[in-house]
């Protein structure tokens, strides 16, 4: 598998940092292989007080569950996802796995200093027109899509992900609204890195989208 590698500029992640993204239909705790509509939980990691220093998400895939494990740190998450076992882990920039294939790398993620976070890993499978409630998240949050593509609308506009290209990466307490565009079922793995005093999802009022991701 090709290696893609996405680093963000000041500049990009200044405008990335205008918007926030979720989705709802969240099926808690449902297994990965099970969603057919919606997204639902397949990993929590409690990180505790991260480092001051840019923080990077590193998606890797491994050929079993026990491979994975064994090349997880203290920062790391294993989960299924999409007929792959992965590990999802929270690190600096060069930090690479023992073994296994390295798929992406998303960052830096917009962090806040002070307080502790948890990231918490979410598979989403929607139909072209699934539309989510407005709603924000207590942390940055990143889309690293498969198949697909997905349009997010925020106060400031909207952002466009698909399979292939960058990933979303957006800074949490933003309103924003998600819709699923194309002609293909969208697919993708998300991290939420939240607040770990708050829920990694949060209702948002006094924002009305405008519906700018009718024609993406």
């Amino acid at each position: 598998m090709k290696t893609s590698t996405y680093t963000f500029s000041t500049s990009s992640r200044f405008l990335m940092a205008l918007a926030a993204t979720g989705l709802s239909l969240w099926l808690g705790g449902a297994r990965a292989q099970k969603v057919e509509r919606g997204a639902g939980s397949i990993a929590t990691t409690v990180l505790g007080v991260l480092p001051v220093v840019p923080l990077y998400w590193h998606l890797d895939t491994f050929p079993d569950r026990a491979a994975a494990t064994a090349a997880s740190g203290g920062r790391g998450a294993v989960a299924e996802s999409f007929g792959k076992i992965w590990l999802f882990t929270i690190a600096e920039q060069g930090w690479r796995p023992v073994n296994g294939t390295h798929v992406a790398r998303v960052g830096p993620l917009p962090l806040t200093t002070g307080g502790t976070f948890t990231a918490t890993y979410l598979e989403a499978a929607t139909d072209p027109g699934f539309q989510t409630d407005v709603h924000q998240h207590a942390g940055p949050e990143a889309l690293y899509t498969i198949s697909g593509a997905v349009c997010l609308e925020t106060p400031s506009g909207k952002l466009v992900g698909r399979a292939g290209g960058e990933p979303l990466l957006l800074a949490g307490d933003q309103p924003m609204r998600l819709t699923s565009v194309g002609t293909e079922k969208r697919r993708s793995i998300v991290l939420v890195l939240h607040d770990s005093s708050r829920p990694w999802k949060d209702p948002a009022a006094g924002w009305t989208p405008k519906d700018l991701c009718s024609d993406a």
